[in-house]
């Protein structure tokens, strides 16, 4: 069961355990994967088919899944579940059409020009967790930024369903978000097949989206050959609160995420010991009706814990030292908050603004850094898909004005044919 600390140095021991819990790749893993990766360079397709008809199912019904059978998902589907999709999708692309940004140019009277062009990526590839661990709302985070950006073409890869069939979810979001071509394969071979292309797997530039630690081993090992969204650990939440927060909530939004993964971490940081005894009373209560139960008790057994402050000048030092994924603040006056809680991935202010609000529903994306790094890395947004490039054009009279500048610098650096290059526009 969750443990209750106080902040008196007692705090440090588990935060540095709670750090720990993603671990170094395993050796193994990285062995494994990186031959995966020399096989599907080497022999394309048939060896994605391989590897698919190995892990995940030996008779899949299509390796590209048609586009009629895509749609046909769309038509089928439930429409209370299509109908809340289409509210996400409206909500995520309110959020994300403000994050676009222009090109611009600065010219002078002499007649340079300076600017720089915003670009979409020509191509990109989502991974999309199959099977029972399938998560539609993945979709809709990953390609409608993606679709903001300008992307041209968006290529799915995911596992298929033990009995061959792509999963009828996916293939939902997958439609109304605009996916260009779906392929069923996972796994290492998947991010293979996507960083190197294949005879029937286009390249691609980047590789987005969630998945196991092959793929998330896969993706870091061929980060270079292609750009990645990030290397993500295990899911975290972490909770700022007062005297006067309702552990009924307290205990429901940290078990939200204790339900992901046995790994991922779910801490509570309050200035109310009783807020935190309740908290402990109402985990017991509301995790036996809850179908993840055992994910949830193991979870938070290793990596949660309540840490009890004096003050809420600790509960924020905590909060920015360990930089959670999810940050939500349940006390009296959220809002005044913003500027002290410097280091997370999204922040969640108030009762009624719970972490499973901002994964489905309210519009910031829900791919956020983990394990720490919201200290310095940002979440999923339209500037993951774009490109940047800058241009220059000067005349014949702006680079005489410059030339001794650019010359000095140059030759000071000891590289006289950057300087020559100057020089030799101005040579009799």
């Amino acid at each position: 069961m969750i443990k209750i600390i106080k902040a008196d140095g007692a705090e440090k021991e588990f935060l540095a355990d709670m750090k720990k819990r993603s671990g170094e790749v395993n050796l193994e893993v990285e062995k494994t994967v990186k031959a995966i990766l020399s096989d599907v360079a080497e022999r394309g397709d048939e060896a994605v088919k391989e590897y698919t008809a190995k892990f995940d199912c030996a008779n899949v019904q299509y390796y590209r899944v048609p586009d009629e059978v895509i749609q046909d998902a769309l038509t089928e589907a439930d429409s209370e579940f299509v109908n809340a999709m289409l509210n996400c999708v409206e909500n995520i692309t309110k959020f994300h059409e403000k994050q676009k940004q222009n090109g611009y140019m600065m010219t002078d009277e002499s007649g340079c020009i300076l600017g720089q062009r915003v670009r979409g990526l020509d191509r990109v590839g989502l991974y999309v967790p199959g099977g029972t661990a399938a998560y539609p709302s993945s979709v809709l985070m990953n390609a409608i930024p993606a679709k903001i950006a300008g992307v041209r073409e968006i290529v799915m890869v995911t596992p298929p369903l033990k009995d061959g069939t792509p999963n009828k979810d996916i293939l939902v979001a997958a439609a109304l978000c605009g996916v260009d071509k779906i392929f069923m394969c996972g796994g290492a071979q998947a991010v293979a097949a996507l960083a190197y292309g294949t005879d029937e797997i286009p390249k691609v530039s980047k590789i987005v989206g969630p998945g196991n630690i092959f793929v998330a081993t896969a993706k870091k090992l061929l980060y270079g050959t292609v750009d990645i969204d990030m290397i993500a650990g295990p899911s975290e939440i972490l909770i700022v609160a007062d005297e006067g927060a309702n552990p009924k909530y307290v205990a429901a939004d940290l078990m939200s995420q204790a339900e992901h993964d046995k790994l991922a971490s779910s801490v509570l940081v309050t200035t109310s010991m009783k807020v935190a005894e309740e908290t402990v009373k109402e985990i017991e209560r509301q995790s036996a009706y809850l179908s993840r139960k055992e994910i949830i008790d193991i979870s938070l057994d290793n990596y949660g814990a309540i840490i009890v402050c004096d003050d809420m000048d600790k509960a924020c030092e905590i909060a920015n030292e360990i930089a959670p994924e999810h940050l939500e603040v349940l006390v009296k006056n959220p809002l005044e908050y913003i500027g002290r809680l410097e280091n997370c991935g999204s922040l969640f202010l108030g009762d009624y603004a719970p972490e499973p609000l901002g994964d489905y529903y309210a519009g910031p994306n829900h791919v956020l850094p983990t394990s720490g790094t919201a200290r310095f890395f940002s979440p999923l947004s339209v500037d993951s898909f774009i490109k940047k490039s800058s241009y220059i054009y000067y005349t014949r009279e702006k680079l005489f004005g410059a030339k001794d500048d650019i010359v000095l610098v140059a030759e000071r650096e000891q590289l006289t044919a950057h300087a020559n290059a100057i020089k030799v526009r101005f040579e009799d």
